[in-house]
């Protein structure tokens, strides 16, 4: 494994962690929008086996980690008829754009690894296939999410500072809300963690942990 990974998640430690992190940013800006379930989506960004089996060089160490409880979310949602999309990122060279200059290689379909994690709940379900970091850049996610009547997204997945924040910035964009997993999401450092959530929750997103959205979803 590169030595520029770190595993900040884990298991025992991500509830506390998650917590910390949280904190950290209650001061960063003051008005948060209230989260309203009936009106949300889920979305869940490439939970791919690419991302997730430790010997696939592009391993997140802290991906793990963030599994059950995405998995808890996306049974609480499909119970509740509510939307959850799964987004699985597949390029070709003509649709790569710049990512093919520069990554050392590209997720294509014939890649074994490039299927969504088999330990990922899938049950009522949407899944969306993505050729940038941008989930909603040529997909039909923004038709699929007015058609539906959704105001506000759930983000959670990887890797937390290239797709999932990059697509926050573009639902904030599109008039979405967005409510940021901070524990639903993982990324190869805890620095690049901490600085998505840092600038997200400035002007994007309202930070939110797995058990804030589950509880909210209870009471609704």
């Amino acid at each position: 494994m590169p030595n520029n990974r770190e595993t900040y998640f884990t298991a025992t430690t991500i509830a506390t962690k998650a917590e910390e992190m949280l904190r950290s940013l209650d001061r960063i800006h003051p008005h948060r929008p209230p989260f309203e379930p009936m009106r949300s989506a889920l979305l869940v960004l490439d939970l791919q086996s690419y991302f997730l089996t430790p010997s696939s060089h592009a391993f997140i160490p802290s991906a793990p980690a963030v599994l059950p409880g995405l998995n808890r979310l996306i049974r609480a949602y499909s119970q509740r008829g509510l939307p959850v999309f799964l987004s699985r990122h597949l390029n070709t060279p003509e649709n790569a754009g710049l990512m093919a200059s520069w990554w050392r290689e590209l997720i294509t379909p014939a890649n074994p690894l490039s299927e969504l994690d088999p330990r990922l709940e899938r049950e009522g379900s949407i899944e969306l296939q993505k050729t940038r970091y941008d989930a909603f850049f040529d997909t039909p996610l923004e038709t699929l999410l007015r058609e539906r009547g959704v105001e506000q997204v759930v983000i959670g997945g990887v890797m937390t500072h290239l797709c999932c924040e990059t697509t926050a910035r573009s639902a904030f964009m599109r008039g979405f809300q967005v409510f940021f997993l901070v524990d639903g999401t993982a990324t190869y450092t805890e620095a690049f963690h901490r600085a998505s959530l840092l600038t997200l929750t400035h002007g994007f997103a309202v930070p939110v942990l797995v058990g804030d959205i589950l509880e909210a979803l209870e009471d609704a």
